[in-house]
């Protein structure tokens, strides 16, 4: 390690977000390159720096630092550098040059203690001395305030957002209760929190304690899909988090009513706790969902009579259901369209397309994601965007002060006649909430959707629950169409949602299942499928296909198939610049997913040449890119994403990210590959049911190949419970009905 001292002469690069700095220190040597995070630094600034020399490819020789130490100016001209170099709004080098000739050695004293005889200096007034002061006095608080906080091992980039959230009240709340930073700021759960109380001492049984673990707990219930929890499950999930013995629940559950953190509702003689949000998501939804539904008095003769012509043009004729789905569409204000692969959705959506143009409606589609928003402009020939490019996201949807995170809102409606929206099972209650938000009163909503598919990533059940609620009209497509036949994935998708045997002779075309009982030998199998047999078979790049598990852990979880399929579809070579983050190597080249929503990411297109073409912000939980990019030295890790959509993620952000060339059936949602390939071994019960066998199968576009135990296969069919999720929109929807 290298321990050197010297004045900040330049900054080169610096990440406000992260607090990541480049730049030039001048010290008895000459100058230094110097690269590190840093909460605050400013020019002039004199610093103690710990670390050590490393060698850079592209910028030579740099002193990585691990600690620094900022100290008080040395010298008559340390002094007038620091005060000249900006780190004082409203002070140049020449005003600083007055003030140190004035005061000499005496001038930070004569700042603290007496700032009222700076205006002795020619160009100083009262009012300037007092806000030179102010600036001297609290950026020395700020200072404290971080070593105080990093005595409870709080980092810096941490204790800085602290900082600026409280202020010089930042002792106060640590010593009170350090658990409302949780609610207060991003970056810190109840688990940071309760880590910081215990160091601090606050005793394991505190009020403030057990108030905060029960909030969390139902919190990670929302998480979980739920947007409720009962009393007694809360109760009981909270006294194993906190490890306390919870008497007299009620009394907190009063505190966080009081609080407004969370409303309590009875039902059938049990108590459900909501988080205030979520509950008046869901009565928001009911009420703007019922306000939309408005009966339009068209007659069926001159419906169909139109229809009639629209088929002609089409020259595909629809069957009886279809037709009665656009006429449900034309005279309901919200209606529902379902069913399964194969079933003519898509041949139905383009008829009430079709019907509105004719009508000279505006019409807009939309789709959860990307690849869903492409394939529906793939499939129908007009442009389909994601919910949230729809929307117009600008900002994070549960930010307080931005109202819903989006441009489109109740203030600036979409300007639209029919919003036909597809995919609608990965739909979540927020992103519900928040496209009802910007739709007039008299604009169509038309959802469609597979109510098969398993439910959305995010709290609650929407499709469900609007189909359950029996308030809106809901049409169900059953025929599978002959061309659909023709397909094995489509034909034993079906057999699968009834319950019915699938037939495993590989004498199909699209649908395989390789009988196999060992999990190493399975991902062998996995390996040639995806490398050798799959890539001309669906004519199709490796990385196109899909590989689709139950599970996060196991054998054949995504982790342990993510780091083996990696070092055999990407491996490493000097060529491949590499970052490790969080016990995750990422390397260019990578297949990766975003995990969680982000709206403030922002996005660029740009040409060959590197001009700019379009941008936007927002990248979202289930996106799938390949890394293209690592840089060491701005610690950036750059993803280009679908419609070549690029993102830099600073190092620090890479939590965000995982290795997708395995990914839960969970995330496929919405999406579709050439081809998929499902490895498949024992599992729990609870999780390994129909629904979600039948969500993988029906991912697959041209090939479906199952690895494993056809006997864990057919116990999946067979189960028909589905995972509980804890959601009341179909009871909010029918009181609105009553």
């Amino acid at each position: 390690m290298e321990e050197i001292k010297g004045y900040v002469e330049h900054i080169v690069y610096r990440n406000e977000d992260n607090g990541y700095t480049v730049f030039n220190l001048n010290n008895d040597d000459g100058e230094v390159t110097c690269v590190g995070s840093f909460l605050y630094i400013e020019e002039g600034e004199l610093l103690k720096l710990t670390g050590e020399y490393v060698s850079h490819a592209v910028y030579g020789l740099q002193l990585a630092v691990s600690a620094s130490e900022v100290c008080a100016p040395e010298d008559l001209m340390s002094i007038e550098r620091y005060l000249g170099s900006g780190a004082i709004r409203g002070v140049g080098m020449a005003l600083a040059g007055r003030i140190v000739r004035k005061f000499k050695e005496d001038t930070f004293r004569i700042i603290e203690e007496e700032p009222e005889r700076l205006s002795e200096v020619k160009g100083i007034s009262e009012r300037k001395a007092r806000e030179i002061a102010e600036q001297v006095e609290g950026k020395r608080e700020m200072r404290q305030a971080m070593i105080y906080l990093q005595k409870y091992g709080i980092g810096t980039t941490l204790a800085a957002k602290i900082y600026q959230y409280y202020g010089s009240s930042v002792y106060r709340v640590l010593e009170e209760n350090p658990y409302q930073m949780a609610d207060h700021i991003s970056g810190i759960g109840f688990k940071t929190a309760d880590e910081i109380a215990r160091r601090i001492g606050i005793h394991t049984d505190s009020d403030y304690r057990i108030r905060s673990g029960i909030f969390y707990t139902l919190l990670q219930g929302v998480n979980a899909g739920h947007v409720f929890l009962e009393e007694e499950t809360l109760a009981r999930h909270a006294g194993e988090l906190l490890e306390v013995a919870i008497e007299h629940v009620e009394k907190y559950l009063m505190d966080l009513s009081m609080e407004r953190k969370v409303i309590l509702k009875e039902a059938e003689g049990i108590r459900r706790v909501y988080p205030s949000n979520y509950y008046y998501m869901e009565l928001n939804t009911a009420k703007m969902l019922h306000d939309l539904n408005i009966y339009s008095e068209v007659s069926d003769t001159e419906i169909l009579h139109k229809l009639s012509k629209i088929e002609q043009n089409m020259e595909l004729p629809l069957d009886e259901m279809q037709r009665n789905a656009v006429v449900e569409a034309v005279r309901h204000g919200v209606m529902v369209l379902t069913g399964g692969p194969g079933t003519g959705k898509t041949t139905t959506i383009n008829a009430m397309i079709q019907y509105f143009k004719s009508e000279e409606l505006d019409i807009y589609l939309a789709a959860p994601t990307g690849r869903a928003a492409k394939r529906m402009t793939e499939t129908t020939g007009y442009e389909a965007q994601t919910i949230h490019r729809l929307l117009e996201v600008n900002g994070h949807p549960q930010d307080e002060e931005q109202k819903s995170g989006f441009a489109r809102n109740q203030e600036n409606p979409l300007e639209a006649d029919v919003i036909i929206i597809d995919e609608m099972s990965m739909v979540d209650l927020p992103l519900m909430h928040a496209l009802l938000s910007a739709i007039c009163v008299g604009t169509r909503l038309i959802m469609v959707g597979d109510r098969n598919q398993l439910p959305s990533v995010g709290p609650g059940r929407v499709l469900k629950d609007i189909i359950d609620s029996g308030c809106f009209p809901v049409v169900m497509l059953k025929h599978i169409f002959r061309q659909a036949e023709e397909s094995d994935i489509v034909v034993n998708a079906h057999r699968i949602n009834k319950g019915e045997p699938v037939t495993l002779d590989n004498k199909s075309q699209d649908f395989f299942f390789l009988k196999r009982q060992d999990a190493n030998t399975i991902i062998s199998v996995v390996l040639t499928l995806i490398q050798k047999k799959l890539p001309g078979y669906v004519n199709a790049g490796t990385l196109d296909i899909q590989v689709l598990t139950p599970m996060r852990k196991g054998l054949l979880g995504v982790e342990r198939l993510n780091s083996i399929l990696q070092e055999y579809l990407n491996p490493p070579s000097a060529a491949k610049a590499e970052r490790e983050h969080g016990g995750r190597k990422f390397r260019v080249g990578d297949k990766v997913m975003q995990i969680k929503n982000n709206y403030q990411l922002e996005w660029e297109v740009c040409t060959k040449y590197g001009l700019t073409i379009d941008k936007g912000i927002g990248i979202f939980n289930g996106d799938m890119g390949i890394v293209k990019d690592i840089n060491t030295y701005t610690e950036h890790l750059s993803v280009e994403y679908d419609e070549h959509r690029i993102v830099k993620y600073p190092f620090q952000q890479l939590d965000e990210l995982e290795l997708a060339y395995a990914i839960t059936i969970h995330k496929s949602q919405g999406s579709e590959y050439p081809a998929v390939v499902i490895p498949l071994l024992n599992g729990p019960r609870q999780l390994y049911n129909r629904n979600l066998i039948y969500t993988a199968v029906t991912r697959a576009r041209k090939c479906v190949t199952l690895v494993g135990s056809d006997t864990v296969f057919a116990e999946m069919i067979q189960n028909n419970t589905e995972q509980n999720r804890n959601s009341s929109l179909s009871d909010r929807i029918r009181e609105f009905e009553l």
